[in-house]
This record gives structure tokens, sequence and C-alpha cells, in this order.
């Protein structure tokens, strides 16, 4: 096969300075995950009907009807 005629030459990778050749990306699936984080941050979500409290330590209540008692769940968790 022909090269393109208006096509640039090329250069062997061989030939350059590793300086000039980029780096490679750096892909996620192999990085370090995230320390987990230090102390505790609870937050409520919704969900349908039902009000769930979260912690930021994965830490997950139950299902509450009652948004009050959810924000107790997460201050039981919080507290001890």
């Amino acid at each position: 096969m022909d090269p393109h005629p208006k096509a640039p030459p090329t250069i062997p990778l061989a030939t350059l300075p590793l300086a000039t050749l980029p780096l490679p990306r750096a892909d996620a699936r192999y990085e370090r995950p995230a320390p987990p984080p230090t102390g505790h941050s609870t937050s409520t979500t919704e969900r349908g009907s039902f009000c769930l409290a979260l912690c930021t330590c994965g830490w997950r209540g139950p299902a509450r009807r009652s948004r009050d008692l959810a924000r107790k769940d997460a201050t039981l968790h919080t507290a001890g």
C-alpha cells in the first residue's frame, strides 16, 4: 500500500529522544483507591416514600418513612 502523496513524512520512533515521547496516560483501574475519610459525616436521602441515613464510612441506616427517625439513626451512628 502506497502512502498518501500529501502525507507528511514519518519519523521512526527509535530515532526520537525519549523526552519527546508522550507519557502513558494514567488509568483509573490501576490507581490506588482513595483512603477512607476520617470521622463520620452523615446525611439523609430519599428513595420513593422512604428516607435513609447514609455515612461516609459506608454505613447505611434502615429505610424509614419518617425523616426524623432517619436523622436519629444517623445521630446514633455518629455517637457510638
